[in-house]
């Protein structure tokens, strides 16, 4: 479903202190702005098969959500390529797609339409997605006014609403009280009992080891390891 080949990713940094556009500006076009490259991945290579779950676990800035952000085609790589054989739902930055000034009843709409689902289909879907999300009479504010638990229950309810080809989970788990960490893993259970194949990143080990049958270790951009969860967990933990 999903091949990644020798992948890197580079990212310019300035490295000058700039304060204001205009300075930005003004150094641009003085050709004076200086740039420090930095290697978010580096030859990144790994394929997944279908209905696979891949775990991806490294510490912070290994480069897990950039190669999630690279496989969904919100980043194109420096190098290398990816190729997607099927749709893809990606849950990756909260609220990501979401207008803040609409209320959530107009956010299921609109980030339903931004994942490709049909006006009729998210009318026969609404009431289930209202009722998963459990924000009741919250559905008509705003969402400027939610919390980062009612943003991450709605973004997850419409994500999942149906079963996608290709489901991309960045850490979105960890957020919300235990009942919806528990409600939320039984759905992401019965989408990989459907079929799906699942990319989770998440820092907790045990949800790796309950949900994932491979895991991919990144470290400083690089695999450091990718086999079969108990082993990787292990050798990650050591």
């Amino acid at each position: 479903m999903i091949e990644v080949k020798n992948v890197s990713m580079a990212f310019r940094m300035t490295q000058d202190r700039i304060q204001s556009i205009k300075e930005y500006v003004v150094a641009m076009a003085k050709g004076k702005l200086k740039y420090k490259e930095f290697w978010a991945l580096k030859d990144v290579s790994f394929t997944v098969n279908r209905g696979e779950v891949l775990g991806i676990i490294g510490r912070n800035g290994a480069g897990k959500s950039t190669i999630l952000k690279v496989i969904s085609g919100i980043l194109k790589p420096t190098a290398g390529s990816v190729q997607v054989r099927g749709n893809i739902v990606p849950m990756l930055e909260l609220g990501s797609g979401f207008d803040f000034d609409l209320t959530g009843r107009e956010n299921i709409y609109l980030n339903g339409s931004i994942l490709g689902y049909s006006r009729k289909f998210l009318d026969e879907k609404y009431a289930e997605i209202v009722a998963f999300s459990e924000l009741g009479e919250f559905i008509e504010m705003p969402i400027r006014n939610y919390s980062s638990g009612m943003m991450m229950r709605l973004a997850f309810s419409i994500a999942t609403v149906v079963n996608p080809e290709i489901l991309i989970v960045d850490e979105i788990l960890a957020v919300g009280d235990e009942a919806f960490q528990r409600k939320s893993r039984q759905r992401m259970m019965e989408l990989m009992g459907g079929g799906t194949t699942v990319l989770f990143v998440s820092h907790n080990l045990d949800q790796i080891r309950e949900m994932c049958d491979r895991v991919l270790w990144l470290d400083h951009g690089q695999v450091k390891m990718i086999g079969e969860t108990q082993q990787v967990c292990d050798a990650y933990q050591i």
